[in-house]
């Protein structure tokens, strides 16, 4: 069985791997978009081949693990994270959640097709903290047609602590 402090050290290694090989942000051309399918063009992003997020940047966090119809994002919630009431501040738990949900959806996308999202819900279970350490947002699929992308997501610690459930509905449409 694995200790929280194994599962920590995991969890921090496997983040700074992520950040060696992640390019600085920027956003993809439309063309770059259209060359590959979903799941080709974000393996292009973590590899460091394309532009990382810049929202990534700017909350500071990273996808770790990927896969078809599954994607998961990695932060630490910090003090530049908090709302003036003294916990980080919702939007991080909805931003987190949203990239994993939506990245879960782009992954099952055959080439040629984008999304965006038309719908997210959110239910925040308990308040983060600067104490609470590393959380992963875990997006899977549950569905993804011709043109509407469902995903739910979870948002855990390292000891599997629920701090938020959320669920997503996307527009999925040819590229231009």
């Amino acid at each position: 069985m694995t200790t929280r402090e194994e599962t920590l050290a995991a969890w921090l290694a496997r983040e700074k791997e992520v950040r060696a090989l992640l390019a600085g942000p920027g956003v993809a051309t439309l063309a770059q978009m259209k060359e590959s399918s979903g799941m080709e063009f974000l393996q292009r992003i973590w590899r460091g081949e394309l532009p990382s997020a810049p929202i990534g940047h700017t909350m500071d966090f990273v996808p770790v693990e990927g896969e078809p119809g599954r994607v998961v994002f990695q932060g630490t919630p910090g003090p530049e994270h908090y709302n003036p009431i003294g916990s980080v501040h919702g939007g991080y738990f909805c931003t987190l959640l949203d990239s994993a949900l939506g990245c879960a959806v782009q992954s099952m996308l055959p080439k040629g097709t984008g999304y965006t999202t038309l719908e997210l819900k959110v239910n925040l279970i308990r308040s983060l903290t600067d104490k609470t350490g590393p959380v992963r947002a875990e997006g899977k699929v549950v569905q993804v047609g011709r043109s509407v992308g469902i995903a739910e997501a979870r948002l855990v610690d390292v000891d599997g602590k629920l701090y938020a459930h959320a669920t997503t509905t996307c527009l999925v449409f040819p590229l231009p």
